[in-house]
């Protein structure tokens, strides 16, 4: 069954999705990945079941807790839920730094792409969450197609050059 659609004005073009709330099996495990290895900070524990973290002073952009999850399993393949989370990046160069963190931390790449709008990596978090981490090219360089709407693609991401952009 398809819901109906109700004529009603758009969302305001200022929407954003403010933060994402995980349930995660280990609390101090999943603190560890999104602080140690992506950089967040942890800017509250909100008693012995959850944390909230984020960058660059906001209140929490990651929110993790065991409240009916602690050592759980992740969901079978086949499972509605969470895709993934995706970070976005300032600069390339944010990304590059980023990615070397991951794969200094031992973590391996599930996917890498170039979607012509964005640049993106794929791997997961110790509860087999999604997590992509991008950056968006500048919006004058986005694809377009013949009637200029936007034209994603999902071409190969070199990851040498990426990866040459921490070493600088």
């Amino acid at each position: 069954m398809t819901p109906e659609r109700h004529a009603t004005s758009p969302a305001p073009a200022g929407l954003r999705i403010g933060h994402v709330h995980l349930k995660v099996s280990d609390l101090a495990r999943a603190i560890a990945f999104y602080s140690d290895v992506l950089g967040l900070d942890v800017v509250q524990h909100y008693g012995p079941g959850a944390a909230f973290l984020s960058a660059g002073g906001y209140h929490h952009q990651i929110g993790l807790n065991t409240w009916s999850s602690a050592d759980g399993s992740p969901p079978p393949p086949g499972a509605t839920g969470l895709y993934h989370t995706a970070f976005l990046y300032p600069t390339r160069q944010d990304l590059s730094v980023a990615l070397r963190r991951v794969l200094d931390a031992g973590i391996t790449l599930e996917g890498a792409a170039d979607h012509g709008v964005s640049q993106a990596v794929y791997l997961s978090d110790p509860d087999q969450n999604g997590v992509e981490l991008y950056w968006d090219k500048p919006k004058a360089n986005w694809p377009l197609g013949a009637e200029g709407h936007l034209k994603m693609v999902n071409d190969r991401l070199d990851l040498d050059a990426l990866l040459a952009l921490s070493a600088a």
